[in-house]
């Protein structure tokens, strides 16, 4: 039995259960077999920076998902296999239309981008019809469509403060970044959603508060959609952390400020996936997690067996409907001529 199983393929090697796609290693073998593949389907390969060390090491391309998105609207594949969750393949299906777009696995959805249906903002324009619709990144494609300009965390204020001070806003979904930019705009005719991310919601102001206690000398990296934003403003303003060390960044920010950081360590609270291009930008520089077990389930189901079965099959392919793509894409488009085209979520 032992001989039968180590002549088996990586392929017969994959398993299906209920938590994802598992049953293979990111092996060297694996690694080749994925390059061919690739070429063979023509195809390019885009990873979120919350996935798995080892898909990010596999990808042609590594960012943030609307990044990543306009990255595949440029690339020359005619096949865009995106391991993330599945609002951000919607994306890159909206902006590239007429590209077949895969996941590995399409059961890997978002807690923030399932906190608001179409209907429910249907139901909340009704409220407020003459309000502007601000939607986040991290929403599913039919919400978008509802939508009047999108924004990502590094543009959310540039876009609000681009629309007359005289009508109200509806913002969407996440409440931690809509607290963060009505906190910076100051504007009170601004409405937001109650939505949030499971995994940056469960990092919490406590936990923040303790890690720059007994860091004293680090730098904080803080997510806007995380529910500690508001104790790193806290702790700057009240001058128990120097300001100047504490920094609000989307996760493309995040790579920026990290190559241009100065001390020695810094706090990083987002998702964990985020600490392996931390490191990779900035080697010299100790980046530890404020929660290390900030991690999110969905991500993690773009497993090496998800992504071998993806290309292998041609699986599993995501669909936006032509009307609705048309108005998304419209909202996104909103945004970027706004002329701070943002880093993502």
């Amino acid at each position: 039995m032992a001989a039968q199983g180590a002549t088996m393929t990586l392929t017969e090697r994959i398993v299906d259960g209920p938590a994802g796609f598992t049953g293979v290693d990111a092996t060297p073998e694996w690694a080749q077999e994925i390059k061919r593949l690739a070429r063979e389907r023509n195809a390019t390969i885009l990873a979120h920076n919350y996935q798995l060390p080892e898909i990010q090491d596999i990808a042609d391309h590594v960012g943030d998902s609307l990044a990543l998105s306009r990255i595949a609207a440029e690339a020359p594949e005619d096949t865009i296999v995106f391991c993330g969750v599945h609002f951000m393949a919607e994306t890159a299906k909206i902006l590239s239309p007429e590209k077949t777009v895969l996941i590995p696995d399409q059961r890997a959805g978002c807690s923030l981008a399932d906190s608001i249906t179409a209907e429910d903002l249907r139901a909340w324009k009704a409220e407020y019809p003459d309000a502007v619709v601000v939607s986040y990144v991290n929403t599913t494609a039919a919400v978008k469509a509802l939508t009047d300009i999108c924004c990502t965390s590094s543009n959310a204020v540039d876009v609000v403060a681009s629309i007359d001070p005289d009508r109200e806003v509806l913002f969407l979904p996440d409440q931690f970044l809509g607290a963060h930019v009505k906190r910076i705009t100051g504007r009170e005719n601004m409405h937001i959603w109650m939505g949030e991310c499971h995994v940056h919601a469960g990092i919490n102001g406590d936990e923040l508060n303790e890690q720059a206690r007994t860091h004293p000398d680090a730098e904080l990296f803080v997510h806007p959609e995380c529910g500690c934003a508001t104790s790193a403003l806290y702790l700057a303003g009240a001058g128990e952390f120097p300001a100047d060390r504490v920094h609000i960044l989307s996760t493309g920010g995040m790579i920026d400020a990290a190559k241009a950081a100065k001390s020695k360590q810094v706090l990083v609270a987002t998702e964990v996936g985020m600490l392996h291009q931390l490191r990779k930008a900035a080697p010299g520089i100790d980046f530890q997690a404020v929660n290390d077990r900030a991690s999110c389930q969905y991500m993690k189901m773009i497993t090496p067996a998800a992504l071998l079965r993806c290309l292998v099959e041609n699986r599993d392919e995501v669909h936006v409907d032509l009307e609705a793509a048309a108005l998304a894409r419209n909202s996104v488009q909103r945004m970027i001529e706004i002329g701070n085209p943002g880093g993502g979520e």
